[in-house]
Order: structure tokens, then sequence, then C-alpha cells
């Protein structure tokens, strides 16, 4: 807790002690403010804030001022920090309905009494329209310890909700509670396979688009025989959405579907988990995806050739396939030539005389796509033409490019490269370069003494703190 959260948590205390209402005080509908004036009452000593140490604030049983200040006064004592008072608030908290939120952080009391008997009073008072709007902070106090009760008595009481009252859980702004109301709903069977998957589709939380996606597999799995009408309402949005997960799902269940001919379309998606899925419900209806792959990508047209089928090629052929992606490396479409380049990483041959070439694109993903080729031999790449890429004339991908893979060849050469670049435009190479230059060693078999490498501290001096080149050059065997 910060110092400022201290003042505001002990402020907000100090007004309820005298008397201001729980709604000028606390946002009610945040269920962190709840949680901040728990802790705040708690943790927080009554002098930080400023204020007179109140007489209650050491008494054994809830005192008369606290009880005549009604449900602010009573809030307070909720939060105590002794339990005695917390227990006697507990037992007149059933008065005061706006205090609900309150009980529900005492079922998680350490105190056992305090926790048996809110929890009974909880128990008694939840209905589904307080289970709704305490749920948020019910499912954040289900994560301490003693908190699953809260959570197991939620799912009771909307298990027996109708199903209007989900509804709104679906649309609740905290994405935890639109997480645990779908869990509910899909356990139960609440939800057809169309309105799951118009949910994977749109939901903007990862966690609620995979559950929603994988239920409506599993709900027309389990379905028997499906009408073509339920199939177009499935399926519409689910190859449309944009979570690739969610998509793979819309591919498979065009198998189950029976279509495998409008899967072929997402053999070039952009994601290798859709093009994965596509390969498997093109085969199981006596498919070739290679053949697919190879016809497209040997094509005359080059505008028609997706980026998405020069790399599938590569994930399902074999290296047969060298030479026609290597005809892609001067495609006119700079994507289809980064894609080229990692295809031919993926089929382990990306030689260096073939991809070197493609260090200087214009386009930064075939540079990214080279710079990955060439990591693995970097040792053995001519040092000299790669510091010239990290000139300021040259772009800022082909300098960073350069500049990774002169890191990578390490020794004085990678030192070299880093101090250079001590004044370069680009803030985030300048960083990166200050950063290697701190971690440098020097090479294993490197000569010790290399005056090179004093010249090169001495250059980049503002790098350092005190003990970095000091540490440098015992290392490297130069004079302190």
């Amino acid at each position: 807790m910060s110092e400022d959260d201290v003042r505001r948590d002990a402020g907000a205390a100090v007004r309820l002690a005298e008397g201001e209402s729980v709604r000028d005080v606390l946002n009610v509908a945040d269920p962190g403010a709840w949680l901040a004036l728990d802790a705040g009452v708690r943790e927080v000593r009554w002098y930080r804030s400023g204020a007179p140490v109140p007489e209650w604030e050491y008494a054994a049983t809830l005192p008369d001022d606290l009880v005549q200040a009604g449900e602010s006064g009573l809030a307070v004592a909720l939060c105590h920090r002794d339990g005695r008072i917390r227990e006697a608030a507990v037992r007149r908290a059933e008065r005061y309905p706006g205090l609900l939120p309150l009980l529900v952080i005492r079922c998680a009391d350490w105190v056992a009494p305090i926790r048996q008997y809110a929890r009974q009073l909880l128990r008694d008072t939840m209905e589904v329209d307080t289970a709704v709007g305490l749920a948020p902070l019910i499912l954040r106090v289900g994560r301490r310890d003693r908190g699953v009760f809260g959570v197991q008595l939620l799912e009771e009481v909307l298990r027996r909700a109708p199903r209007d009252r989900l509804t709104v859980l679906f649309a609740a702004p905290d994405r935890g509670v639109r997480r645990f109301a779908y869990r509910l709903a899909i356990e139960d069977g609440r939800l057809g396979p169309a309105e799951l998957a118009r949910t994977a589709a749109r939901d903007e939380d990862n966690v609620v688009q995979d559950l929603c996606a994988d239920a409506t597999l599993t709900a027309l799995a389990t379905a028997g025989d499906v009408a073509p009408d339920t199939y177009d309402d499935v399926l519409a949005p689910l190859l449309a959405a944009r979570n690739p997960r969610v998509r793979s799902t819309g591919v498979t269940a065009l198998r189950r579907a029976g279509r495998p001919q409008e899967a072929e379309p997402f053999l070039n998606d952009r994601s290798a988990v859709v093009r994965a899925c596509a390969r498997y419900v093109v085969r199981q209806y006596g498919g070739d995806p290679t053949a697919w792959y190879r016809m497209r990508c040997a094509g005359s047209d080059d505008a028609a050739l997706v980026p998405g089928a020069v790399i599938g090629l590569a994930e399902c052929g074999d290296r047969a396939d060298t030479v026609l992606l290597r005809s892609l490396l001067v495609h006119p479409v700079g994507a289809v030539r980064a894609q080229a380049v990692a295809g031919l990483r993926a089929l382990d041959r990306a030689d260096t005389t073939t991809v070197w070439p493609l260090l200087d694109d214009p386009v930064p993903a075939v540079v990214r796509e080279v710079t990955a080729a060439l990591l693995p031999s970097a040792a053995e790449l001519p040092a000299g033409r790669l510091l010239e890429r990290t000139g300021s004339a040259q772009p800022r991908h082909v300098r960073g490019a350069a500049f990774r893979l002169l890191d990578a060849h390490g020794g004085a050469v990678a030192l070299r490269a880093a101090v250079g670049l001590r004044d370069d435009p680009d803030t985030k190479l300048r960083a990166r370069a200050e950063q290697a230059v701190v971690r440098w060693r020097p090479a294993a078999d490197a000569e010790r003494g290399d005056p090179e490498v004093g010249r090169l501290l001495d250059r980049g001096r503002h790098f350092f703190s005190d003990r970095t080149p000091r540490r440098i050059r015992g290392e490297a065997g130069l004079d302190g």
C-alpha cells in the first residue's frame, strides 16, 4: 500500500467514524473501494491521518459512539483490528443491507466465530439480485484464504436464477465476472451452439472466447443431427472472428458439418493454428494440402499469392520445396518474401549465401526473418559488412538487425558496434546498445590486454556505472 493509499483509506475511515454516510465516502459499486476501506481501518493507525485517536479505537466491545453513528460507524467497526469489535459489529450488520459488501469480506475473516456468523447471515440474506450485485466483490474475496465460501454460495444462488439474471453478468465490465458467468452457464447447458459462437467471436476477453469456442464444438458433438441452418448460425461468426483460436474452432467444425471445401481458403490463413486445422479438415475428406500449396506458390499471378500459402507449404512440405521457396525471395510483395525466408528456415535450408542479400530489404518483416535465420551462424558473418550497416544513413530496421547479429558475434566487434551506437537517433536502439555494453564480456579465446577494448571503454564511459569499467578492464586483462 502506497503512502497516498494510506492517507486516502485512513481519511475515508475517519469520515465514516465522524458520521458521514457510506455513499458519500465510498463508491459503493466498486469492490476495490470496500477492500481498501477494510485494509485502511485495520492496518492504518489513526494518528497517521492527522485525526485524534478516538476512545473506541482500543475498546474491547462495540462502543456506544459507533452504535449511535449508525451505518457509517458500523462500517468502521466491521473492519476493526480488534476481533471482538468485528464480531459485535457482524451481529448487528443485518440491520443495514448497505453493508453486505463488508459482510462478504468478513466471510473470509481469519477469526472463526466472525467468519461463521457472517457466512450464516450472508446465506440468509442472499437472493438472486443481491448475488448479481455482489458478484465482483465475492469473486475477488474468493481468491483469499477461506474465501471459497462466498464463491460456492454465489454459484448455488445463480444456478437457481432465471436466464435473464445471468445475462446481466454476461455483459459485466469486470472480465472475472463474465468468465465466471459463462463457465456456470456452460456447465449447466444454458447456452446453445449459436449463442456460444457469437460470444466467442465478439467478447474482448481471450478466456471467454476460448471457453465459448470450445463449448461450441462440444455442443455440436453432443447434439446429434444438426440442421444446416444451425451450422450456418454457428460457423459464420466463428470463421469471421479475429481471434485465431476461435477461427480454428470454426474451421474444425467444418469437418462435422461436411463442408470441407469451405476449409480450403483457410489453408493460407495468417495464423498457424488455423492453417493446421484447415489441413486436418481437408485431409479428412481426401484432399492434399501440400499439392494445394505448391500449385499456388508456383502460380504465375504474383498478386494472387497470399503469404500464408508460402509458410503453409513449409509447414507440410519437404526439402524438395526449397527451390520453389527460394524463387519467392524476389517476390514483389514483402510479406511473401518474409514468409519465404521463414519457410526456408523451417526446412533448415536458409543458408547464409541465400538469405544474406535480404538483410538490406526495405521491409522490416523480411529483415527480421533474415536476422533470425542468420543468428545461429553470427560468429561466421563478415563483421566489417555488418558494422557498415549500423551507420546512421541506414534504415532503423537494418541498423537494429546488424547490431543484433554483431552482439551475437561477441568479442571486441560486439563492443565496437554497441559503443558506435551511443549517438544513434533511435532511443530504443541506443538503450539496447547501452545494455549490451554493460553486460559485455571478452571472448574466452580472446587475447588479453587488447588495446582496442581499452579505447572502446574510454569512448563508452557514459554507458557505465562507477564499477562497470573496472570489472570489464579486469576481465579483459587491461590496467585498471
